[in-house]
């Protein structure tokens, strides 16, 4: 379908409460989308290829770090603005998202949060302008929804810390220039660490063979005998809080996010159900079809006023860990069940590259499951209302 023909659904006017300036940013990002994304996605992820071109588009249009101040070369914009830029990229492919995601929230964030001065004017800056990638080690090949109990370690030698251990599923590996890594010193507590490509023992073999999120670069960091420097280390946090102030941001992101994705399969389920004639009449004059546009629309519509209500919270800083885990958890499950819907709608064609419902469908089946899965979100919700944790 002509990129030209999407039109954003917006059944409650949500539009309303957003400023000038965020509808501003949230159509300069549209249009990049749909000039720069769109037209290539479906190759790219046909052909399991990250567009990795893209990368210093998406610094020039804002899109990494646009909440960090602007001394830092960031964009020093709200949070809302953050969201809507996330929902556009995803619009064009979740992969697109998580890379500015993971950039943006899981490098840039930790980095101006809890590092020195020295390396905030040392890397944000090229991380805003995508002259460097980043990526984040948390996750483990055992240790996935209980990053407490992680393996990876690195003892003091002196003039720099020795890094062993290994991360697995991380957005960006392959590509990315430095590492914001998460490993256990010699007491047992959790700090932070830049780990830089180049530096002997650190390799980041590729995963392939993925069904999902094609277009991604995804793959491990592995760590044996690293040498970081003592600078190299984030100064500013200890715990298992600092990675997951990290998660706390990219997973308010993703809540916005697969918002876009969910529209863009919204919007093309209800074109094609408008021209699809059948037993002579379109099919959006049958009550099934019907029932699955209302559905999608009520539930899309929830969720942008979820997200909305969520990013004035953070503005305010006001927002908990538990109610981004509620969206992200919300949105997620809307999105995906939105695509699988849409995907009826168009029956047989629905599998087709030639629309980008299927590509959505697949992307959203990792999205619902990283940075926190469907389930685990749901406990961190029941902790929240209850007291009582399910963890232990």
């Amino acid at each position: 379908m002509a990129t030209t023909r999407y039109k954003s659904p917006d059944y409650y006017l949500v539009d309303e409460l957003l400023t000038d300036e965020h509808k501003l940013i949230r159509g300069a990002v549209r249009d990049w989308v749909n000039r720069a994304v769109i037209p290539i996605i479906d190759e790219a992820n046909q052909k399991h290829e990250f567009p990795r071109n893209l990368v210093k588009e998406l610094g020039e249009i804002g899109a990494f770090g646009s909440y960090i101040p602007v001394e830092y070369g960031g964009a020093g914009m709200d949070q809302i603005s953050y969201g809507l830029i996330m929902q556009e990229l995803e619009r064009g492919d979740s992969s697109i998202r998580s890379m500015a995601s993971v950039q943006s929230s899981l490098v840039m964030y930790p980095i101006y949060k809890y590092g020195t001065e020295e390396q905030r004017r040392r890397y944000l800056p090229k991380l805003a302008s995508g002259e460097l990638i980043g990526a984040f080690g948390l996750t483990e090949p055992n240790h996935g929804s209980d990053p407490g109990s992680m393996l990876s370690r690195f003892t003091d030698e002196g003039d720099h810390y020795l890094l062993n251990g290994s991360k697995m599923w991380i957005t960006n590996a392959p590509i990315a220039d430095i590492s914001v890594v998460w490993a256990k010193d010699e007491t047992g507590c959790i700090r932070g660490l830049i780990v830089e490509r180049g530096m002997k023992g650190f390799t980041t073999p590729e995963t392939l063979k993925k069904w999902s999120l094609r277009s991604s670069s995804t793959g491990e960091l592995v760590f044996a005998d690293v040498k970081v420097p003592r600078e190299n280390l984030l100064p500013g946090i200890k715990g298992l809080k600092g990675p997951l102030s990290c998660l706390s941001s990219a997973r308010y992101g993703i809540a916005w996010g697969v918002i876009g994705a969910a529209m863009d399969c919204y919007d093309t389920a209800l074109q094609y159900s408008r021209e699809r004639v059948q037993f002579n009449k379109p099919i959006a004059a049958f009550q099934l079809t019907q029932k699955k546009l209302a559905e999608m629309i009520t539930e899309i519509t929830k969720a942008q006023l979820l997200a909305w209500r969520l990013g004035v919270l953070r503005n305010e800083d006001r927002a908990t860990p538990a109610q981004i885990s509620l969206c992200k958890r919300n949105n997620v499950k809307m999105a995906l069940e939105v695509a699988r819907e849409s995907r009826q709608i168009l029956g047989a064609i629905g599998i087709s590259g030639d629309f980008p419902i299927m590509r959505h469908m697949m992307n959203l089946e990792s999205v619902i499951t990283y940075e926190g899965t469907h389930d685990i979100h749901l406990l961190i919700t029941g902790m929240d209302i209850t007291g009582e944790s399910a963890f232990e």
